[in-house]
């Protein structure tokens, strides 16, 4: 049981609303619908009574909110407390961002944070998720924010976004209705992906999901070349090609290029926060915090 899956039952507590807490939450409502399944898969009970008017506790619904309440106060609280134990030295963190960050969300945490911790300077660096873990591995970054969850002991992460990928086609290709396309109508397609030296794990997911659909990936693309907005555009405007993109996407969209919703959400793009275990800064424990608190 995640903190994140705790957070987002107390967000339908709170909303007596799946499709409420989704919005909440910025994520998709099967995402969320997702989660409570699963937490009622580990505690073995059910916790909520769905009906059209919305959802409410059941009795077992009840004692989990309060008891998650709970945890994650002392999540917080034990964040403060060990933090104390920084050094006074410590007044640089270094981050570090893939492309296609959601634009509002790390400015709003580093706003927090140069409120509560007005001595801490932040340096950000562009990195691929890969480069990012090699960097963290290494002591050379903070904090990272990576497509994937890192499987090292050593690294802490926790889920900061949750994004649902729509597509980027041509205006004068779109097939689909107004609900969006499916994957599978855009067999024929080129994919414009990124390279899987970037990403590897999140790559093969999304081959997969292409796969799955009778989409064929294609060849990857050469480790030197990053899939910038440009080029995503420039492919696309062909008419010939197709690439992944969140809905409230930074970049405004050129003429002739327009975002199309994908039937189902078959493809959410999910960030992590990742940071070293062994921390015990108390500025990075508090950007952590304002990270959850301004994706929520």
């Amino acid at each position: 049981m995640e903190l994140r899956e705790l957070r987002v039952f107390l967000a339908v507590a709170a909303e007596r609303s799946v499709s409420a807490a989704a919005c909440r939450l910025r994520v998709s409502q099967p995402a969320v619908s997702q989660t409570v399944a699963a937490l009622e898969q580990q505690v073995g009970a059910e916790l909520l009574v769905r009906s059209s008017t919305g959802v409410m506790l059941t009795e077992a619904g009840t004692v989990l909110a309060a008891e998650a309440r709970a945890v994650l106060a002392r999540y917080d609280q034990a964040l403060v407390t060990v933090g104390r134990f920084a050094t006074a030295g410590d007044s640089l963190l270094r981050i570090g961002v893939p492309l296609e960050f959601p634009p509002t969300l790390l400015p709003n945490a580093l706003k927090a944070l140069s409120g509560s911790d007005p001595g801490t300077r932040t340096t950000v660096r562009h990195l691929s998720s890969a480069a990012q873990l090699d960097a963290l591995r290494d002591g050379e970054l903070d904090l990272g924010l990576l497509r994937t969850r890192p499987p090292d002991r050593d690294l802490d992460a926790i889920e900061v976004v949750e994004e649902p990928l729509g597509v980027l086609l041509s205006a004068s290709e779109r097939p689909g209705g107004p609900d969006g396309v499916r994957l599978a109508a855009l067999a024929g397609l080129d994919w414009v992906g990124f390279p899987r030296a970037d990403s590897p794990i999140w790559y093969d997911e999304v081959t997969a999901v292409l796969r799955s659909h009778g989409l064929d990936p294609g060849p990857a693309s050469a480790a030197s070349e990053s899939l910038i907005p440009e080029v995503k555009f420039a492919a696309v405007s062909s008419g010939r090609a197709f690439t992944f993109a969140p809905e409230h996407w930074a970049q405004p969209l050129p003429e002739g290029i327009i975002h199309v919703p994908l039937v189902g959400t078959p493809l959410i793009r999910r960030t992590w926060a990742v940071w070293a275990a062994d921390s015990r800064r108390r500025d990075l424990g508090r950007l952590i915090s304002h990270l959850e608190s301004a994706s929520s």
